[in-house]
């Protein structure tokens, strides 16, 4: 999939990083936490951000050539059967979250405007910005650099605003939040455990740069270095974000979907330049950090649509930039239906379609990293001989401690999030969630099953079957005449 002039340069892939896991938007869900995210911050920077970082460093750069990513990796480990469910739980995500930004997108001009659009205004406005994201990711990744890295930068200005409003408006009209030392103690009520997936969530996506490794003049080296700077960086944007929003607007009265702008207009005040500054930055932002996404989500997709493991139509790609045109088309359709929901959410009484359906896209994004730590610990037992250039420490206890520990934080992240922890009436406000994720799940089983019988041969895995067959000699035409790959 390389083939162009241009490379990533250390820059490039540490502001690609920024750009693809900083996810502006997840800030409110962040700071509703309240004082007590702080030490989530700081707990899961070193029991989950360390530790997958350092199982992605090294599967990315011993498996440089692997441009499916965490799905062929873990392909390498368990087979097809494992690398399906992970290919598709990583591509419905996107989709979904796609859907939930595009609902995002006419209520952050709501705030910027302070007028409110009709439904039909609001759908048109939601399509363009899919459909924008839809063609925009037809270009090489090495071709929109400038697109990432101009997210990448304009996303650390939204955090500094909103960090810096912050500590002038404590500083001028007193914190609207309690900032006494006890409110800083680790939270365990049911309410802050369900936002401390998004936590988990802002830490995602760095294995998204082991797919730019074609790309790279030198990734063995790159990528581990930009995982250490560009994890370190994204934590304390958020953290100091994260106290702006917190010192104007209390935790309680937070919105999820339009905190950030509700915050910068309480400080810059309703219909300021700085707020609708701030609102065309923001906007820009989501478009950037989809169309970074998309370059490593499709890939996947067309890996696995190759390997038989998804639809076959979902292979192909464009003729001049040989870039994934099924997978993007399908992304866009799927987004497209999502958000021609709406009216019907909102018969249905579903107040906050943008957090159904980015706690639905969070849930998928968490279940398909599952598989990674076991996957890399296979691999380290039966491909021994395997070249790594970059090794993560430890062994024995020490190891299996780094490697499980993000699995259980997942896996209990995943049932805070879209399980009703209890009977009350914030947590049974899950269950439309929690249906469409069982309705994903069943989906996505079907699909494996009719995707795999074209299969002449089930791959098990390096252990079983040996490394896997080079996708060079799987390279076909669709019906169009666009290649495959």
């Amino acid at each position: 999939m390389s083939g162009g002039a241009k490379q990533f340069r250390l820059v490039d892939v540490i502001l690609s990083v920024i750009c693809v896991v900083f996810v502006a938007e997840a800030i409110a869900p962040a700071a509703a936490i309240g004082n007590s995210q702080f030490f989530w911050w700081v707990f899961l920077i070193i029991a989950f951000l360390l530790p997958y970082g350092l199982v992605v460093s090294e599967l990315g750069t011993t498996y440089s050539d692997d441009e499916g990513g965490l799905y062929d990796w873990v392909r390498r480990a368990f087979g097809d059967t494992w690398a399906a469910r992970v290919a598709w739980y990583y591509w419905i995500n996107f989709p979904l979250w796609m859907a939930s930004l595009a609902v995002l997108f006419p209520s952050t001009v709501n705030a910027m405007t302070g007028r409110s659009l009709g439904t039909v205004p609001s759908l048109v406005i939601s399509l363009v910005f899919i459909w924008a994201v839809v063609f925009l990711s037809f270009s090489r990744a090495s071709d929109s650099i400038w697109i990432m890295n101009l997210a990448a930068v304009l996303k650390v200005g939204i955090a500094v605003v909103v960090g810096g409003l912050g500590i002038y408006y404590a500083l001028s009209h007193g914190f609207a939040s309690d900032m006494s030392p006890s409110t800083f103690l680790p939270s365990f009520d049911t309410g802050a455990l369900t936002y401390l997936s998004i936590i988990l969530f802002n830490f995602m996506g760095f294995e998204v740069v082991a797919t730019y490794a074609s790309d790279m003049k030198d990734p063995k080296t790159q990528i581990p270095k930009a995982i250490i700077w560009g994890g370190l960086a994204i934590a304390i944007i958020y953290m100091v974000s994260s106290f702006g929003m917190g010192v104007a607007i209390p935790s309680s009265e937070l919105s999820l979907d339009s905190g950030v702008m509700d915050a910068v207009g309480i400080m810059a005040g309703a219909g300021s330049i700085l707020l609708v500054l701030v609102g065309i930055v923001f906007l820009v932002t989501l478009v950037g950090n989809m169309v970074s996404w998309a370059f490593g989500v499709n890939f996947v997709v067309v890996c696995a649509a190759q390997d038989g493991n998804l639809p076959r139509p979902l292979a192909s790609v464009t003729r001049s930039s040989r870039m994934p045109k099924g997978a993007s088309i399908a992304n866009g359709v799927i987004a497209s239906i999502l958000v021609a929901f709406l009216p019907v959410a909102n018969a249905l009484g579903i107040s906050d379609l943008f957090w159904m359906l980015f706690s639905v896209n969070v849930v998928f994004i968490l279940l398909s990293y599952i598989p990674i730590f076991p996957a890399f610990l296979k691999l380290r037992r039966v491909d021994a001989e395997a070249r790594r250039v970059f090794r993560v420490p430890g062994a024995g206890i020490l190891l299996r401690v780094i490697v499980w520990l993000p699995v259980i934080l997942v896996v209990l992240a995943v049932l805070a999030t879209i399980v009703p922890l209890s009977g009350s009436a914030d947590e049974m406000t899950k269950l439309p969630g929690l249906v469409a994720v069982v309705v994903f799940l069943v989906l996505g089983e079907a699909v494996r099953i009719i995707s795999g019988r074209r299969s002449a041969s089930i791959y098990r895995g390096m252990e079983t079957d040996g490394d896997p067959m080079p996708r060079a000699e799987l390279v076909a035409t669709d019906g169009e005449g666009d290649s495959t790959l």
